[in-house]
């Protein structure tokens, strides 16, 4: 299934690719990354403010940051072009 949904996935699609696919997790393995380049990262690519960006940013640290596929590749792709080694995983 490919869907262009733009920078927000629709809810229901959403949901729909969590029920079955289950949840991906995106894991930055090299826990001495700069966490400031990490939390610009995720701020700029999910829209958030600064407090969310470091609650996001601790979460990806710990490899307990979560979504669908998509949504977590789109994240990992976006540390990777700023030089953090990142990656999505599903269990």
């Amino acid at each position: 299934m490919t869907a262009d949904c733009g920078q927000v996935l629709p809810a229901r699609l959403r949901a729909r690719l969590l029920a079955e696919h289950g949840p991906a997790t995106l894991h930055v393995p090299n826990a001495s990354v700069e966490r400031v380049t990490v939390m610009r990262v995720l701020r700029a690519a999910l829209g958030v403010g600064l407090t969310e960006a470091k609650a996001v940013a601790g979460q990806a640290l710990a490899g307990v940051f979560s979504g669908t596929l998509p949504e977590i590749e789109y994240l990992a792709r976006k540390l990777r072009g700023a030089g953090v080694d990142a990656v999505a995983v599903r269990p």
